[in-house]
């Protein structure tokens, strides 16, 4: 996930996905379904629209190989398609892979791919899948993703321009066979095969036009829908893909994606029948809404592998001191936040690894300790040889959930430490924009897994995502000595390690585990949300009487 904002979009059915066509055996072709009646194709074919909001505005990118978070990788997820996909029961199953195999010593995959078009009518290949993967680790690309295709042989040394692209792990032995080696085995492979990540661009597209994905009449993908309008900071409109291989099964004729910020406004709209869908997880509900939406019994909901947390800029005073990031961390009343401020939205997160994952449930430090805290903060001031703390502030990307949690925030340190740390709050891009230049004290940020494994939440303090900076070998040896590990067992007590040292130095605060709440109108079937939160709409349909 892959931030929230990733939202930024990742939730717990994954253990019937970690190990599909694992051990050897060749995976099965999904089941076709049995041919539909004359009368079933006509209601098929009758035209079904859908209409969604994305309260973030603008979505960063579309590119699959540049996408970081949920806005960018939901509309990427509609308008391509990856060797593995989800299917409508939430299983991943063979989408552009007909079958494949995975080497008994788990370290060769063999991918058969079927025939299909990109939109434009060229065949995809499994050329364009070496190309792609090829791309996002192409150090020139700077795709804050590249570390997901480290488990590549050679993937991390490209990346770190100390291999060439040859040497890399995935090779089209010819246009319908796609061969990839890892550097180690990774039981959670075809996870990430069926992530955004790994979707294929069609070379010829890509390197003939650098804005090629900024446009509707030059962006080509290979998924159930196609990009038609794209009205910035205001809507997208995808409709169906007629060139899709599997376009049967794709019920909706147009699929629009609003960009409306105000949570009232998106709820009106719906209530109004304007929108067809609203909340989580492109969307917000409203606050002040949210009990009568749970009373009445239309809101749904389902937790998610994410933690919502703030991240400290650990390259400047005082969060260069690991003691005053633990007493601004332990100062924080999450129980307050889940209770008043994101009721049915939240769980209280005493750890950056959601309950999925944990290695740690019951959490690694008290929830609204102030009394610690304030030993915490002078002691770290005693450390730094300060006598009063600089001007701080606290960044988050604007929406009326971000602006209440850090207006909480802000008065629980206020009684803490009698300080006023200063509020500033930007549109999400910028937001996203001045934290990885560094430009913050201590800024909103969130993750929701790509996979339902620690070392995904763990991997965010390595490399291009971690935008707190903070660095720390022993954590690092543990996260490489985990790569290289077969026994589960071993690998779990170097991800533990690696886990407890983040929450000793606490890079960054947990605030709290998401959960995902929404209404949809009755019409509505079929729209898939996984166990790590991202929403799929090509089994979507949306039938109205």
């Amino acid at each position: 996930m892959k931030a929230l904002q990733k939202m930024s979009l990742c939730f717990v059915m994954l253990s019937s996905l970690a190990f599909a066509g694992c051990g050897g055996q060749a995976s099965q072709p999904a089941e076709q379904k049995p041919a539909e009646t004359p009368a079933a194709q006509e209601q098929a074919a009758a035209p079904q629209e859908m209409r969604i909001n994305l309260n973030t505005g603008e979505p960063n990118t579309i590119d699959p190989g540049l996408a970081e978070d949920i806005p960018s990788m939901s509309i990427t997820r509609a308008a391509f398609d990856g060797l593995l996909r989800l299917d409508v029961d939430g299983k991943i199953k063979e989408s552009v892979a007909e079958k494949y195999e995975v080497s008994p010593d788990g370290l060769t995959y063999t991918f058969h791919l079927r025939d299909s078009k990109w939109s434009n009518g060229d065949p995809v290949t499994a050329h364009d899948f070496e190309y792609a993967w090829k791309r996002v680790l192409n150090p020139e690309t700077a795709s804050g993703y590249a570390y997901q295709m480290y488990y590549l042989k050679n993937g991390e040394a490209y990346n770190a321009k100390k291999a060439k692209a040859e040497d890399v792990g995935v090779k089209a032995a010819d246009e319908k066979t796609l061969v990839v080696t890892l550097e180690n085995p990774a039981p959670f492979f075809p996870q990430l095969v069926a992530s955004v990540t790994y979707f294929p661009v069609n070379k010829k597209v890509v390197e003939g036009n650098k804005d090629w994905a900024a446009k509707p009449e030059t962006y080509i993908g290979n998924g159930p829908f196609v990009l038609k309008k794209w009205e910035h900071k205001s809507l997208i409109e995808l409709e169906k893909n007629e060139n899709y291989w599997d376009k049967n099964r794709v019920k909706l004729s147009k699929l629009t994606v609003n960009m409306i910020e105000d949570a009232n406004t998106e709820l009106a709209m719906f209530e109004k029948g304007e929108l067809d869908w609203a909340g989580s997880p492109l969307g917000d509900l409203p606050l002040d809404a949210l009990d009568s939406l749970k009373d009445s019994g239309k809101m749904q909901s389902q937790a998610t592998a994410g933690t919502y947390w703030y991240i400290f800029n650990t390259t400047k005073p005082p969060f260069n001191n690991k003691h005053i990031r633990q007493a601004f961390a332990y100062a924080v009343n999450r129980q307050e936040i889940a209770d008043s401020v994101v009721p049915y939205k939240s769980t209280p997160a005493l750890g950056i690894l959601p309950p999925t994952m944990a290695f740690k449930p019951e959490g690694y430090f008290k929830d609204n300790d102030v009394e610690k805290a304030k030993e915490l903060l002078a002691q770290g001031m005693k450390e730094l040889g300060i006598s009063e703390l600089p001007e701080l502030t606290l960044a988050y990307n604007t929406t009326e959930v971000n602006q209440r949690i850090a207006t909480v925030i802000q008065d629980q340190w206020r009684k803490a430490f009698g300080i006023e740390v200063k509020l500033v709050n930007k549109e999400n891009k910028v937001h996203r924009e001045q934290m990885k230049a560094g430009n913050f004290d201590i800024g909103r940020a969130s993750w929701i897994g790509d996979f339902n494994d620690p070392i995904n939440f763990l991997e965010v303090f390595k490399g291009g995502l971690n935008t707190s900076k903070w660095e720390h070998k022993e954590f690092l040896d543990m996260l490489a000595k985990s790569a290289t590990e077969g026994d589960e067992a071993k690998r779990n007590v170097s991800l533990k390690r690696a886990d407890s040292i983040v929450m000793d130095e606490m890079p960054a605060l947990p605030i709290y585990y998401f959960t995902y709440t929404w209404v949809k109108q009755d019409s509505v079937k079929d729209v898939v949300i996984d166990a790590l939160g991202f929403i799929d709409f090509k089994y979507a349909s949306n039938e109205k009487k």
